[in-house]
């Protein structure tokens, strides 16, 4: 087809990657799109960074053999996320003619001027403008009716188990953040607290991220009613619950540097409380475990680092309480004494960040 005239009816390709969180996103905005689409599996190198970087434009950094095949008729659309996506993305473009629009999701590595569109959230430095979309959250999937049938179909297995359920999804290791044993006991001891007051059951997921030692001392410490799944667990018999867990959730405690367990939780209308697994202030030097690649990457890109490279989820963590829609659950007791009033304030559907971003992807054709 003509991409001067591109139409609903134009070809659209999804980048996806190894991150479940980026591809949920890609995801999500092609749905609310509402066009076909085709999904391109992209499987990076582990010594993609250099060609990368120095490239820009390159498919050298992946591995074709097991990637999907990228062959014409070029898309009229890539929606990628994702650092290891955007040299595929952008070469694609350069064998369209520059006819493929791009739009990326998160915080772009190539200069801003590279994408049509730029759909990101406040964790990233970026200006909005009419080529960058600031949503509160990152986008998901999730809606109110899914999560609901997800829960009506575990119900019968969990009715053994008390209410209220207490719905808690835990990552892992993130960027700074690395979430130690001690760490998942002091969480524990937070659910503890916050399910003898309330009473009934926490219901506890863990991800792909979580690690082993973190999964362990949570379970060792938990002293009230509970049904928990562990990733390094599971089994063909032993389905992820993660959908039935958002759906029977009276409330949630979710880990604070997960940006997708917030915005899935976020959006489902019951009172949320964070965790926050970042180490005490003045603490960072002091901790053996901050020397590791990831923490010591971050905090050198925060202090030299162009702007637009850094990255701070706190500045969603603490829009979330300042805007009233979530607390921290060293409050709880209080709070919950007082009552969990504040999901009124919890006005926006689960899908408005992709459907706005959806709005904005129509205008660039």
């Amino acid at each position: 087809m003509d991409h001067n005239n591109a139409s609903p009816h134009g070809r659209v390709w999804c980048l996806l990657g190894r991150k479940a969180g980026d591809n949920t996103q890609v995801l999500a905005l092609a749905e609310a799109l509402g066009w076909p689409f085709e999904s391109k599996t992209i499987l990076a190198r582990s010594w993609e960074l250099l060609p990368h970087l120095v490239l820009g434009a390159t498919l050298m950094g992946i591995n074709r053999q097991t990637s999907s095949a990228l062959a014409p008729p070029w898309p009229d659309l890539v929606i990628s996320a994702g650092r290891r996506n955007e040299p595929v993305a952008r070469w694609i473009r350069q064998q369209s003619g520059g006819l493929t629009r791009l739009v990326h999701i998160g915080r772009p590595w190539a200069p801003p001027e590279c994408y049509d569109l730029i759909v990101s959230t406040p964790q990233y430095f970026l200006t909005p403008g009419p080529k960058v979309l600031i949503n509160p959250l990152p986008m998901h999937q999730f809606t109110r009716a899914g999560v609901d049938a997800a829960a009506q179909k575990a119900s019968p297995g969990l009715a053994h188990l008390p209410r209220p359920f207490t719905t808690v999804l835990i990552g892992g290791d993130s960027g700074p953040f690395v979430f130690t044993a001690e760490k998942g006991r002091r969480l524990a001891e937070g659910i503890n607290r916050l399910v003898r007051q309330t009473g009934g059951t926490a219901l506890v997921t863990g991800s792909p991220r979580t690690p082993r030692a973190v999964a362990e001392a949570v379970r060792a410490t938990l002293n009230v009613p509970a049904e928990t799944y562990w990733w390094h667990q599971r089994d063909t018999t032993n389905a992820n619950p993660y959908s039935a867990f958002l759906g029977l959730a009276d409330r949630f405690v979710v880990t604070g540097e997960s940006m997708s367990m917030l915005a899935e939780a976020a959006s489902l209308g019951r009172p949320l409380y964070l965790f926050d697994p970042s180490d005490p202030p003045g603490c960072w030097a002091c901790s053996a475990h901050n020397f590791r690649h990831k923490p010591l990457s971050h905090a050198l890109a925060m202090r030299f680092a162009p702007v637009r490279m850094r990255r701070d989820i706190s500045r969603i963590q603490n829009a979330l309480v300042q805007e009233g829609r979530a607390r921290w659950i060293e409050n709880a007791p209080d709070l919950i004494a007082q009552g969990e009033t504040w999901t009124e304030k919890m006005r926006s559907g689960p899908l408005d960040g992709a459907h706005k971003a959806a709005a904005r992807v129509r205008a660039l054709f």
